[in-house]
């Protein structure tokens, strides 16, 4: 699963990307295209459950879970028609599973913007027109071919038809396909086509240093919108989070506590870029290693253990499984058995997030 980082030249995201993956690439001039092909970085998830975890049960080492990013290519209106990078800019979004999109919260006069003027909800209706567009022109190559198999009684192909159909109906209303509910099966068929507007999306409001707090107009703004179609939103200085990501440990927290923050806000965008991407994260604990594993939203046990390796979900026998809290209040595991928290899962149990495990299985 990767999240891919979108929006209008010069409104920060390389500049988070770099700060992101704590890139040393020089910083990006200031016109538009400067990121012609898709950069591609592996940030680490922060999550304080695994300190906790390590003052129980001290490891060899201590693994994350993992996000993938990607710098896309910034986007202008008439994306669509071939503007800009036009389809190169939409087939790197075709590839990724979320969008985060970076809207310009903040004035410089030094850094131009496309538009002329600083304007972040216009921002988000110029790349939202242009990936309706071209789920639009999609669409409509789709539908013949998919007509075609169905008048021969391919199920599939009449499926097809009726999702792209019931997509189309949703785009004439000019809204987004993530507003519409979908089967699981029509789902498959919606990540098939690859429908840029079915993907779920986090808006990151780039404010500047007068606005750490992100309650600036422009943010609220965002805000409000965000709220109103069912998106998150996460507010980040890009040029002070870059400035933080190239100091060492003791420098962080200093710069931190001048400026009045308890974590990096790449901290918590990557959390939520996570939990947009509909992901949590399970444990396993032991003298060799604390590591955090990456499953969906919903999966079972057999499928969270076949993270770790296909054989274990192929010979999945049981779960053994307990939470965090009963950590804290046991101390060590051989005291969670015997005060009868250590929970025995099946094959139907769904995972929840933070749960610590140990997987049986036969070979």
């Amino acid at each position: 699963m990767e999240a891919g980082i979108v929006g209008l030249p010069n409104v920060g995201k390389s500049t988070l990307f770099n700060a992101l993956t704590s890139s040393q690439s020089a910083q990006s001039a200031n016109y538009p295209f400067c990121t012609i092909e898709p950069n591609e970085g592996i940030v680490p998830v922060p999550d304080s459950r695994l300190e906790t975890i390590t003052k129980f049960i001290p490891p060899q080492k201590v693994i994350p879970a993992m996000l993938k990013l990607v710098d896309i290519a910034g986007i202008v209106r008439g994306a669509s028609e071939g503007q800009g990078l036009g389809n190169k800019f939409l087939s790197h979004i075709r590839e990724v599973d979320a969008i985060l999109q970076v809207v310009r919260c903040f004035s410089d006069p030094d850094v131009i913007h496309v538009a002329g003027n600083v304007d972040p909800l216009a921002d988000i209706e110029t790349i939202e027109i242009e990936l309706m567009l071209a789920d639009i022109e999609l669409l409509e190559n789709a539908l013949p071919k998919s007509e075609r198999a169905a008048r021969l009684n391919d199920k599939e192909a009449k499926l097809r038809v009726e999702v792209i159909k019931k997509c189309q109906a949703q785009l004439a209303t000019e809204q987004p396909l993530r507003a519409l509910e979908f089967k699981p099966d029509e789902r498959k068929v919606v990540i098939g086509l690859g429908l840029l507007t079915a993907k779920p999306i986090l808006y990151i409001a780039n404010v500047d240093e007068d606005d750490l707090a992100g309650q600036g107009p422009m943010v609220q703004k965002v805000r409000e919108y965000a709220q109103k179609v069912g998106a998150g939103v996460v507010h980040v200085c890009a040029k002070l989070e870059a400035e933080i990501a190239e100091l060492n440990a003791e420098e962080r927290a200093e710069m931190l506590a001048a400026v009045g923050l308890t974590e990096p806000a790449l901290s918590i965008l990557v959390r939520e870029a996570y939990r947009t991407l509909g992901l949590q994260s399970y444990f396993t604990a032991g003298e060799k290693e604390v590591r955090a594993w990456t499953v969906p939203v919903g999966a079972t046990a057999p499928q969270a253990a076949g993270v770790i390796h296909s054989d274990f979900e192929k010979g999945f026998i049981r779960a053994e499984i307990y939470n965090l809290d009963d950590l804290v209040t046991h101390e060590t595991e051989a005291k969670i058995r015997q005060a009868g928290k250590l929970r025995v899962e099946g094959k139907n149990y769904v995972m929840q997030d933070g749960d610590i495990c140990h997987f049986l299985f036969n070979t």
